[in-house]
């Protein structure tokens, strides 16, 4: 009798702790993750598959689509895969590849506290994007919807490419038909981040002609 009391015992405590790892649709929260950071008035919750739903496809990630949380992580992706705390071989910083002189553009000198601080990183990003989009107004306006290249001119497609070579070097593609382009250090131009990252709403920037970011 001790013994079948002992069997059983041991038999419920394995199905209760083999159990708690199989919830399905649990919550996690993404801004928490290297490299994926959300702000507070951003989307912060996405769900996991169940185990019938991974069974239906290879994999089941964030889907953001052409949202700006899409757009960022993009771009991030792009340029350091992520990671906030990279230092590139030519002195870019952080998730973004931030230049010393971009950031004190934004107000922002102290480059450890810079590159510990993914929310600061974001919000760094998000007011560069308003800056250059300020700088861009009028090209925005002009050349959107526009092939250039082979290329659809979109917002966000000029606001990365500024992001990676600054807005005059956008001017000069867009004003030259694609002919006066830039490449950075790595060999990436100014085409390429228009096609990579065309298309995604930016709507949420607004256009600023001095942003400054507090730490």
């Amino acid at each position: 009798m001790l013994k079948r009391w002992i069997y059983f015992t041991g038999l419920g405590l394995f199905i209760t702790v083999v159990s708690t790892g199989f919830k399905t649709k649990a919550e996690k929260q993404f801004g928490k993750i290297e490299g994926f950071h959300i702000a507070p008035n951003e989307i912060t919750h996405y769900t996991v598959p169940t185990p019938d739903e991974t069974e239906q496809v290879t994999y089941r990630l964030p889907y953001t689509g052409k949202s700006y949380i899409g757009f960022k992580q993009a771009v991030g992706i792009k340029e350091s895969q992520g990671l906030y705390k990279l230092v590139s071989r030519y002195g870019y910083l952080g998730k973004y590849q931030f230049g010393k002189r971009a950031l004190r553009t934004l107000g922002i000198y102290d480059t450890k506290e810079f590159l510990n601080n993914p929310a600061l990183q974001e919000r760094a990003f998000k007011a560069l994007l308003s800056k250059n989009k300020y700088e861009l107004r009028k090209e925005i306006v002009k050349f959107e919807g526009k092939i250039i290249k082979g290329i659809k001119i979109t917002e966000s497609g000029m606001l990365a490419a500024a992001h990676l070579a600054g807005a005059d070097s956008v001017k000069r593609f867009l004003y030259s038909n694609g002919n006066k382009s830039f490449r950075d250090g790595f060999g990436t131009s100014i085409k390429s981040y228009i096609k990579k990252f065309g298309g995604y709403d930016t709507s949420i920037i607004v256009a600023h002609s001095s942003p400054k970011v507090k730490l």
